[in-house]
């Protein structure tokens, strides 16, 4: 039930895609806290599900995250961070290893190769998604052609089967 009494209606297939969407850039964003604050998953995960998925900042209402996704990608980003640390810096050029590299950057491609690794999206929409989150942290820059770069290269090892 919304606030008026009337019932509210299942997400359409268009608000789910978007729902994930949003997921997937609150995920970039929880783990780039974590980093930033040296603060727990649980704190930060309770945090984003709590006060800032639907919030309203300056009178714009943030889009809800789809949950299950937003919490899956922490979770197999930081139980697997090591391995997708590997794979990225692997995609990475030797002078650049994933310790050097903006820390946006660095939650972008640990919430990427988590979903590579872990679940079943197809390769080129978790690349995608991913460059269009890229685009949202750096509308002006190169990041989103080299987070593309980097994404088709851990997906490519991630997932062969895929292409």
């Amino acid at each position: 039930m919304t606030s008026n009494g009337s019932q509210s209606a299942a997400p359409s297939g268009n608000q789910k895609r978007k729902m994930k969407s949003a997921a997937r850039l609150y995920a970039v964003q929880a783990l780039f806290q974590m980093e930033q604050r040296d603060q727990s998953m649980d704190f930060v995960v309770a945090e984003f599900l709590n006060h800032r998925f639907g919030a309203v900042y300056d009178d714009v209402e943030m889009i809800e995250g789809d949950a299950t996704l937003f919490q899956k990608l922490i979770v197999d980003a930081v139980n697997h961070q090591a391995s997708i640390d590997q794979m990225t810096d692997r995609a990475l050029v030797a002078k650049w290893p994933i310790a050097r590299i903006d820390p946006t950057l660095r939650a972008l491609f640990r919430s990427a190769g988590a979903e590579l690794k872990e679940a079943d999206t197809p390769p080129k929409v978790v690349i995608s998604e991913f460059v269009d989150v890229a685009r949202a942290f750096f509308p002006d820059g190169k990041e989103p052609k080299f987070v593309n770069a980097v994404l088709d290269h851990m997906a490519r090892e991630a997932r062969p089967e895929a292409f």
